[in-house]
């Protein structure tokens, strides 16, 4: 399935249940919320996109503690898991998710390499779930589609 047929599923899961949904995304920059929002009708059920790109915004946005970051830093389950916590916290939505991750060129350390990328998926009512995947050094554009891809796919499990 391709990222608009993975999205307009995601949509057609949650309109009849009246979930709304939110993002909050980082590697990504807003590109899961535009998928989305590609679909017409997605108003329906999309509330709104987080973009925190910096460590300011996870903060400020979301409510990211700044002792989480200090200690895991941006890339990070523990970021992650804030971050889709806080996209509930700050919307009307009741699904939120949430990536944030490395998609390099450069960027990268032996601990976390290029093409690390930590998701969060909350649902209300429910702990957040958090994933690793390692989609290795394949190129920013590679990264970042299949970042989508993936937080898409995570949030249609979660609502099966």
């Amino acid at each position: 399935m391709s990222n608009a047929e993975l999205a307009n599923a995601l949509l057609q899961a949650c309109q009849p249940r009246g979930i709304m949904l939110a993002t909050a995304e980082s590697c990504t920059g807003g590109l899961i919320i535009a998928a989305l929002t590609d679909i017409a009708g997605s108003s329906a059920v999309v509330d709104r996109g987080f973009i925190t790109y910096s460590n300011e915004a996870k903060m400020e946005m979301l409510g990211v503690s700044a002792a989480t970051l200090e200690a895991h830093g941006a890339v990070s389950g523990e970021t992650v898991r804030e971050m889709a916590a806080g996209a509930l916290t700050h919307s009307r939505a009741s699904l939120s998710l949430a990536v944030t991750g490395i998609a390099g060129p450069s960027g990268g350390s032996s601990e976390k390499p290029v093409g690390l990328v930590w998701f969060g998926i909350a649902f209300a009512g429910q702990p957040v779930v958090v994933e690793r995947q390692l989609f290795g050094h394949k190129g920013r554009e590679f990264i970042r589609h299949e970042t989508v891809r993936h937080a898409l796919q995570l949030g249609l499990r979660a609502l099966a």
